[in-house]
């Protein structure tokens, strides 16, 4: 096979097939995330071709946040049971089909089924968790790394696509656009098929950092079940208040960031007589911001109070919010408003995972976190259909970007409340 080859190539060059999958599984967020965030694009042209409104439009898109963020703690045990190589394929495979099916649609249900339940189901299959798992597995060291790389490469995909996609909708069609993008997901999993393997055992090695000299065995094979394990996990962490203090708070950031931003920055900038393409660059230009903002964040949280990490990025990105409709939309305006806002937009993502861990044990914690990031993805959908409502009823965008900044604010003080001393009740 392939994977065993370049193990054998890359380690007579002291090199561990752990970057490899760091590798594919940056690829594959990557895509995911020019997916998910290519909706964004194509609302003003499919307004104009079908005459369906902003609101209809964004029903899809929240149906779609929803599920991506319900299948979240499911997708935690659906890796555990079936591997990482057969979850990622079947997620790029389940999200490429949809899309490309969307191409030959003219009716509104058929987008909220598409784009919305199918192609929300198929992202959700592997969502943050994967991420998490593939450090888990295959890093005994530089864990803190891994996790920033994988979890930024959501920002890099903004970087990479929605430019381009932008630019191909407005010269050849949100079609073409869109084609371009089923063909990504085919390289993507393609690259999985090839090159993903689960466990450095499948390839004969131990975690990169391990210093034992044979590869670990394999662990029995994983036969919980997958309600059982999600739900029960749910059952116990809801007793607690650290739980719900994280679950509102990454709420709050889903409506302020995926449902809110990322979907109707570009046809709001429209409004203000914008070009799509230029909307699109700022939207790139957040996600330079973010790269190596979430990077900084990782390597920070791993030296100061997480508590406190999260009250200034939830407090600053809600000033950056609430000053976006003084900036009368003029360059340097947006300018520093994407640097602001850009910064921190998933910087959230390593103070509230260790915040688990530290709470609810090592153990469970990719299945905790899976349930506060189904709140994240609770937010987003609301915060997607609620601006689409406000630019319909209102014909604004502004008043959603208001009470998103406000819920930051809101957000900055309770994260305050989680207790000091970590207290894991969770074996």
């Amino acid at each position: 096979m392939i994977s065993n080859w370049l193990s054998a190539a890359l380690a007579r060059r002291n090199i561990h097939y752990g970057w490899v999958m760091v590798g594919v599984t940056f690829l594959t967020a990557l895509i995911s995330a020019g997916a998910v965030g290519a909706p964004g694009v194509f609302i003003v042209p499919l307004q104009k071709e079908f005459g369906w409104t902003t609101a209809e439009i964004s029903s899809a898109l929240s149906i779609r946040f929803i599920l991506f963020g319900l299948m979240a703690p499911f997708a935690a045990a659906l890796l555990n049971r079936y591997g990482l190589r057969n979850v990622t394929l079947s997620a790029l495979l389940t999200a490429g089909s949809a899309l490309a099916a969307s191409l030959l649609m003219t009716k509104v249900w058929q987008l909220m089924l598409l784009w919305g339940v199918v192609v929300g189901i198929g992202t959700g299959m592997t969502a943050l968790v994967l991420g998490a798992t593939v450090a888990a597995r295959w890093f005994a060291a530089r864990r803190g790394l891994v996790v920033g790389i994988l979890t930024a490469s959501a920002a890099t995909g903004q970087l990479v696509f929605l430019p381009l996609l932008a630019t191909l909708t407005e010269r050849m069609g949100w079609r073409i656009a869109l084609a371009l993008m089923c063909a990504t997901l085919g390289v993507a999993a393609l690259a999985v098929l090839m090159v993903m393997r689960d466990r450095p055992s499948d390839v004969g090695l131990r975690p990169f950092g391990d210093k034992g000299t044979q590869p670990l065995p394999l662990p029995p094979p994983n036969t919980a079940p997958i309600m059982a394990a999600a739900l029960g996990t749910l059952r116990d962490a809801s007793k607690t208040r650290a739980f719900w203090i994280l679950f509102a708070t990454f709420f709050i950031c889903g409506a302020s960031t995926n449902g809110l931003v990322q979907v109707h920055l570009i046809p709001m900038c429209l409004d203000f007589g914008i070009p799509q393409v230029q909307a699109a660059s700022l939207l790139a230009a957040m996600g330079v911001f973010d790269f190596f903002g979430t990077i900084l964040s990782g390597w920070l949280s791993d030296r100061y109070d997480n508590r406190y990490l999260l009250f200034w990025y939830y407090g600053l990105r809600g000033l950056s919010l609430l000053f976006l409709p003084f900036t009368n939309f003029s360059f340097y305006g947006l300018s520093l408003f994407a640097m602001f806002y850009g910064l921190d937009w998933i910087a959230t993502v390593p103070p509230t995972v260790r915040l688990t861990a530290q709470r609810f044990g090592p153990e469970r914690a990719n299945l905790v976190f899976g349930w506060i990031f189904a709140g994240h993805q609770l937010g987003a959908g609301m915060a997607a259909f609620g601006a689409g409502l406000s630019r319909t009823m209102l014909a604004s965008y502004l008043p959603a970007f208001f009470v998103a900044g406000a819920l930051c604010i809101v957000a900055a003080v309770i994260t305050l409340a989680i207790s000091r001393a970590p207290k894991p009740v969770m074996a």
